[in-house]
């Protein structure tokens, strides 16, 4: 799984014109589900996003998470984030799991951050979605569990 994590001061999804999903303070999780992911990746990196301490403290610094801020996460999916870019001008998507595990493992990361009790917000699987966000920093992380588990 790869998860492209912004720490917003707001994000909002939007689907034909209709919001879906609204946060305040928290992050935008951009999440792609390649083959190979399964549970595991879904709540190892739902852990990972839920102690992730980049938020500042009373000194400026980046030493608090979701919680000590009452943050949400907006969970959009993403296959374009598994993109093969090596050759070619056009990407191939042969990286991104199938419509069907990709939803399901996306379902299971949103589960599993609500099961920590965080606030959750999502995008629609298998839609055009319009995102609109400010990303407070900027601040912009990225977790590839291929390469930290």
């Amino acid at each position: 799984m790869i998860a492209v994590v912004q720490r917003v001061t707001e994000a909002r999804v939007d689907v034909e014109g209709e919001t879906v999903g609204r946060i305040q303070v928290g992050f935008l999780v951009l999440l792609g589900v390649g083959h190979g992911d399964g549970q595991e990746q879904a709540e190892y990196l739902a852990r990972r996003i839920q102690e992730l301490r980049v938020f500042e403290d009373d000194r400026g610094r980046m030493n608090r998470d979701l919680a000590q801020v009452r943050g949400s996460v907006l969970a959009v999916p993403q296959f374009t984030l598994f993109a093969g870019l090596k050759s070619g001008r056009r990407p191939d998507f042969l990286g991104a799991a199938p419509p069907e595990q990709a939803s399901a493992l996306f379902e299971e990361f949103v589960a599993s951050l609500r099961a920590r009790s965080v606030p959750v917000e999502t995008g629609r699987f298998g839609a055009t979605m319009a995102v609109h966000l400010t990303n407070q920093g900027p601040a912009t992380f990225l977790f590839d569990t291929d390469q930290l588990m």
